[in-house]
């Protein structure tokens, strides 16, 4: 997927959109509510304005996962600290893996930022659900808590492989404290740090939260 305009070179005081852009076209879960925009209101009708209205899943694009989404007692996406979503990040490539485990991270330097974010390409065409994705290891979540991770976010749909019940890297990651971002845009990012944003909407009893997502080159 290449948005007009966002994929232009990259310094340290420009954001860089990584958030899939909503439309009919955008590929969501196979038997989920897909993404539909409409105007309520037409400014030939009210004489002033248009207002549109959308139907959508909460897991279309590129969105956060709350707890709630897996487990019934879960923090819903309006608990959750925003400050998880906001930070220092650092961009890993992990291109070919089968699964993505300790060993995929052992030379990468994370350093301090609590925020890591996987750039996979196993998903090039964003317009399309993909048939197999890379999963998370389970085992990673304890390795990224040691290390300070407090959100896991990648190039990807989910986590877990995309038939799965059990998910199991989802209860792992939530069990050691770490936030869980799916659907992002990363085929334009280059490893390294920058800052983060991607903040859920205060959705007071949702299971997750589109975001508009975007980083900033740090130096």
């Amino acid at each position: 997927m290449e948005a007009k305009g966002r994929r232009a070179g990259v310094n340290a005081n420009k954001w860089i959109d990584i958030s899939q852009p909503l439309d009919e076209r955008t590929a969501g879960w196979p038997g989920d509510t897909p993404f539909v925009y409409e105007r309520a209101w037409r400014k030939e009708d009210t004489g002033s304005v248009n207002v549109g209205r959308i139907r959508m899943s909460l897991h279309t694009g590129t969105h956060i996962d709350a707890p709630y989404h897996f487990d019934d007692a879960g923090a819903k996406a309006i608990d959750l600290e925003l400050d998880v979503y906001l930070g220092e990040a650092v961009v890993v490539h992990v291109p070919g893996a089968r699964a993505i485990g300790i060993g995929d991270l052992s030379g990468a330097e994370l350093g301090q930022a609590a925020r890591l974010l996987l750039r996979t390409d196993a998903w090039p065409d964003r317009r399309a659900f993909p048939a197999w994705i890379p999963p998370v290891e389970p085992e990673l979540a304890a390795y990224l808590a040691v290390r300070g991770v407090r959100l896991l976010g990648l190039d990807l749909p989910s986590v877990d492989p995309l038939d799965s019940k059990e998910l199991p890297a989802h209860h792992a990651l939530a069990a050691h404290g770490i936030h869980i971002l799916e659907g992002l845009v990363l085929d334009h990012v280059e490893p390294g740090r920058y800052e983060l944003a991607a903040l859920p909407l205060p959705l007071a009893l949702a299971d997750g939260s589109p975001t508009r997502a975007a980083l900033r080159k740090l130096v």
